[in-house]
């Protein structure tokens, strides 16, 4: 391929990236969301950017979070420079935007150091009509409460809109663009998908369907990770700045690339509006209210404890043994579901799993005083965790007694709470039957039966079988709708995400007398 000034330069620019990229820590950019866009994407995006604008139209760019500039070096692959009438990228990291001022010196591109959220929003004809941006993918707890609420105060007058305070900052970036862009200016937001399904993505979705007209979203597969340095499951946005007309859809397309994905399908917005998760389309045609009974009709689920920490408050057999702790301090535990190999844990006679990998939590009931004059091996072991720093670990520290755990008996079934879809079982969630008194960690989902199942479960001890059968039953495809997946085709679901699965096999093992649920269920299939 014959090398043009462009290619070069973005050659130069690759090296220069790959460069910065090497010498700053992963756990730092990691913390700090940076991921840099691969060329051959970048070019994709700003070609699709240039279908959608006019032919002669000049275009004012903008790049809220420019890192060394790939989607302004795509820009200039995809446009002749004498369309370009102004561009201008926002770069808050130095150690990144310093290169980056130098590799476009005299190239067009005017890069400022500075913060975007902090940026003065521009007037009249400063405004920009192209808007790409991959921004930083920095998750809420990173954002400190101060510096959140500055945040939510500024996309409250960009767009009158109110963030939740658990979105990351890629959707303040997000909203804060509207003063930024024309009156119909086009936007296109690389971003993680997850927005599309969960809680905290609402208004995110509200601002896409009441405030701009949203063209596109395209979803890559989520088993093609778009960043090898990061596990997110990507999605590009599309809309314009202006009200969508009534009656309008969004094209929704997943798989393969942005040009020619596997997949793609045009959801009316009055259909978005009444749908929470949207990672269901283009494979769903619509999405109907679920009337039948779901799983949340038949159980309380919760998530297992969170111990603050996993490797001092779960100790082997072999270790409380070694420790001479006393049982009466300890509760039998699940180990990770690796550890689980059938879908059914026995307990001995004193109630422990029967499994090979025996594992055990330490919840004290005593306190300190008390353990420190009776149980002086157990004392010891708790002044070894104080000076570890455990007692001052968040959940700890926070509790009454630092060493106690939250209230989570044994559940009769137990769900695993991540998952992948090409495992050898063929299913990524299992719902295993616990017939031992282990509790369960925050790596299972937890099914304790309401009445009448609960009632009817303690007069028949064999129903729990049957009910155990129906669980593992549930079709894949009906439990991924539900939750929510990450790069690398992970699946992940949250109490309230199992709690909404149809279920309406386990209405007939009520008797007619306590039959309450309709016996059809209303979801899409």
């Amino acid at each position: 391929m014959e090398m043009t000034p462009f290619t070069q330069l973005e050659s130069q620019r690759l090296v220069t990236q790959e460069k910065l990229d090497s010498g700053k820590q992963m756990t730092e950019r990691n913390r700090l969301g940076q991921f840099a866009t691969p060329t051959g994407l970048a070019v994709d995006i700003q070609r699709y950017a240039k279908a959608q604008l006019g032919k002669s139209e000049k275009v004012r760019f903008i790049d809220p979070a420019i890192g060394t500039g790939a989607f302004y070096s795509a820009l200039l692959d995809v446009l002749p420079e004498t369309r370009i009438s102004s561009a201008v990228g926002y770069e808050i990291d130095e150690y990144y935007g310093r290169p980056a001022l130098e590799l476009w010196s005299g190239m067009g591109l005017d890069i400022r150091l500075e913060d975007f959220t902090e940026a003065e929003v521009p007037k009249g004809t400063e405004k920009f009509n192209l808007l790409i941006c991959n921004p930083p993918y920095v998750r809420h707890h990173h954002i400190i409460n101060d510096e959140k609420q500055r945040l939510k105060l500024r996309v409250r007058d960009s767009c009158g809109m109110d963030l939740n305070g658990l979105a990351g900052l890629y959707c303040y970036f997000m909203l804060l663009s509207h003063s930024w862009m024309t009156n119909g200016g086009l936007a296109g937001w690389l971003v993680p998908s997850e927005f599309m399904d969960v809680n905290y993505g609402a208004s995110v979705k509200r601002y896409l369907l009441d405030k701009v007209t949203l063209l596109h979203i395209h979803r890559f597969d989520p088993n093609d990770v778009q960043f090898g340095d990061a596990l997110v499951s990507s999605a590009i946005v599309w809309f314009r700045n202006k009200p969508s007309q009534t009656g309008h859809e969004v094209r929704f397309s997943l798989g393969g690339t942005l040009g020619r994905p596997k997949h793609e399908r045009s959801v009316p917005v009055k259909v978005l509006r009444c749908d929470p998760k949207w990672t269901r389309y283009p494979l769903k045609k619509n999405h109907r209210s679920i009337k039948g009974p779901v799983l949340g009709d038949f159980f309380n689920i919760k998530r297992g404890l969170a111990t603050g920490n996993n490797n001092y408050f779960i100790l082997s057999d072999e270790d409380v043994k070694r420790r001479e702790l006393p049982m009466e301090a300890l509760k039998p535990i699940l180990p990770s579901p690796r550890y689980v190999p059938e879908n059914e844990v026995n307990g001995d006679h004193n109630g422990n799993p029967v499994l090979e990998h025996r594992l055990f939590l330490l919840d004290p009931p005593w306190t300190e005083s008390q353990i420190r004059e009776r149980y002086p091996k157990l004392w010891t072991y708790l002044e070894e965790g104080k000076a570890k720093g455990i007692a001052d670990r968040y959940l700890c520290r926070h509790r009454t007694l630092w060493y106690t755990q939250e209230y989570r008996p044994p559940a009769p079934f137990v769900c695993t709470y991540l998952g992948r879809s090409d495992t050898k079982r063929g299913k990524p969630f299992r719902f295993i039957l616990n017939n031992s008194n282990a509790t369960a960690a925050n790596v299972y989902l937890m099914l304790y039966p309401k009445d009448p199942i609960k009632s009817m479960l303690q007069e028949q001890t064999k129903l729990k079988w049957r009910v155990w059968k129906i669980l593992n039953q549930i079709r894949p495809q009906v439990m991924l709708e539900e939750g929510r997946v990450y790069g690398g085709g992970l699946h992940k679901l949250e109490p309230k995400e199992l709690a909404n699965v149809p279920a309406p096999a386990l209405v007939k093992l009520l008797p007619n007398s306590l039959l309450s649920y309709p016996q059809s269920s209303g979801y899409s299939s």
